[in-house]
């Protein structure tokens, strides 16, 4: 039998701490907001807070964050990961914005000045006005060419005729040798059967066009109803990674159950994101999985895990995404399902870091599980 079916393992040497908690807040979804190592090799975090109290359900209820104060930030660590300043939080978006009127700043990156995807310091945020996944969802974008410390004025991205985008951010790994940028979206349309992963690009930032679709189109289904965040949705959050032999991976949700029953995907474009074809699922369970290549060559996915123990997990390819290895357990901790949705970046040569967001089942709060918050753990694979 596979390695890849052996008994899930304890990773050995795997170092948990607090990025950013707050009890009167539920702090989430890194995967979708960000995680970069900047030019001075300070790491900047980004994830979503919510002002909350745990008091009832609907506080913790993912149904009821879009009506609440939200706003998605960034935090600094200055020593790879292992602490963070909290003094060092800033907001990149509030989510009060749901019209093109309210953006601070263009519509449009015309006036802006060229950016150098390759730079380090390069850091980009995104996500849909009115909400992410909503049925008339306008993308926007927003930059930083200074390691965070300043951020462009917001743009839309262009639709090209796509009646619903959003946008899910993107990494340094996303770059062609080209200097081309790659940036997964996804199109809903009212009568399509799921959400359609796919893929912009640009030379410079300021000018950005519709490149490919990730995933086949599927026939129109009446029975296909967007109603709640656990609906079942095949194939979504596009997450490219450039490798260094030039072929493209892009890793994708595939969801029957948010609260359980979702894996990971990867699909393959060798010819820098143009056509695409499936080329390995990761895991049974956990999604959406974030991708690192190492310095040695191995890729790592990291997941989060929300069958019961839930957590974080990984699992590692040695031949460039077409198989993977047994699986790895980072923590299995989780007061409830609602964890996960974790980033990954190699902050030394085979070490690590992955940030996520967790609640505990030790935690003296309790609402569906513990306080939700950013946590993050740094290990060797």
């Amino acid at each position: 039998m596979s390695s890849a079916f052996s008994l899930p393992r304890r990773a050995a040497h795997a170092e948990h701490g607090i990025v950013y908690r707050n009890d009167r807040e539920f702090c989430a979804w890194p995967f979708y907001c960000g995680l970069w190592i900047t030019g001075d090799g300070s790491v900047v975090a980004a994830f979503k807070r919510v002002q909350t109290d745990y008091s009832e359900y609907a506080a913790v209820d993912h149904g009821q964050m879009n009506r609440k104060t939200a706003h998605l930030v960034t935090i600094r660590s200055r020593d790879g990961g292992s602490s963070w300043d909290k003094d060092s939080v800033a907001e990149v978006w509030d989510m009060a914005v749901t019209t093109p009127a309210q953006m601070p700043g263009g519509l449009d990156g015309a006036d802006q000045t060229s950016i150098d995807f390759t730079s380090p310091d390069t850091l980009v945020m995104g996500g849909g006005i009115p909400t992410l996944f909503a049925r008339d969802a306008q993308a926007w974008t927003r930059i930083s060419t200074d390691g965070g410390v300043s951020w462009r004025a917001p743009i839309l991205l262009p639709q090209f005729d796509l009646t619903s985008l959003t946008h899910f951010g993107s990494s340094h790994r996303a770059t062609r040798s080209d200097r081309t940028h790659l940036l997964g979206l996804q199109a809903n349309t009212p009568d399509a059967l799921s959400p359609r992963p796919l893929v912009y690009a640009t030379t410079d930032g300021r000018q950005w066009h519709f490149l490919s679709f990730i995933t086949p189109e599927r026939a129109p289904s009446p029975y296909y109803v967007l109603e709640t965040p656990f609906s079942p949705l095949p194939h979504f959050y596009p997450r490219i990674l450039v490798l260094r032999d030039g072929r493209v991976l892009a890793t994708l949700r595939y969801q029957r159950d948010a609260r359980s029953v979702i894996w990971t995907d990867v699909h393959q474009s060798l010819d820098g994101g143009r056509t695409w074809n499936f080329l390995s699922r990761v895991n049974d369970w956990g999604a959406p999985g974030d991708l690192v290549e190492m310095t040695d060559g191995r890729i790592v996915c990291v997941y989060g895990y929300r069958i019961a123990p839930s957590g974080v997990r990984y699992r590692v390819s040695e031949d460039g995404g077409r198989t993977w290895g047994s699986e790895w357990i980072l923590r299995d901790d989780g007061g409830s399902w609602d964890v996960g949705y974790p980033r990954v970046v190699e902050i030394a040569p085979n070490r690590l870091l992955a940030t996520y967001y967790i609640n505990l089942a030790e935690d003296a709060v309790r609402m569906n599980g513990g306080v939700r918050h950013i946590a993050r753990t740094i290990f060797e694979p």
